[in-house]
């Protein structure tokens, strides 16, 4: 079964921080194309941006090659503008893309900040969405 989901970029950097951690599965299970990544460029551009400060020491060909999977095995979505309010204004394109994809499909937004977002089912940390694909799956 594939999943499809708007992974935040705390999301992406703890799962290169720590592989082998909750959120390295969320990377695995993208990389296995069980979840699929809903994207636009806004949050590529993000992913990049962040993944190349120094302070995380991710070399150019790692963050180049995680964007190029994630590029390769992604759909890319326009943004659904919401009259919602964020605590953080970086973090509503990726509310407005899981919206966008929610009229055609089954999407959620996994994030390591859930209080930064409205309390919906669909908004869930990595912990809840390897849950729910584990409930679904077995």
């Amino acid at each position: 079964m594939k999943y499809y989901a708007v992974i935040d970029t705390n999301v992406i950097v703890s799962s290169m921080l720590k592989h082998d951690s909750i959120p390295g599965e969320i990377l695995d299970l993208v990389i296995s194309k069980t979840i699929v990544p809903l994207l636009n460029k806004e949050i590529i551009e993000e992913y990049e941006d962040v993944l190349k400060r120094n302070k995380f020491g991710f070399s150019n060909d790692e963050v180049d090659k995680l964007i190029t999977n994630l590029k390769t095995n992604s759909i890319f979505l326009e943004r659904e503008q919401t009259l919602e309010e964020f605590v953080d204004e970086d973090d509503i394109v990726f509310y407005e893309i899981v919206m966008s994809a929610r009229h055609t499909m089954d999407a959620f937004l996994i994030t390591g900040n859930i209080k930064h977002y409205p309390i919906r089912n669909y908004v869930v940390t990595p912990k809840q969405m390897i849950e729910i694909i584990k409930s679904k799956d077995f």
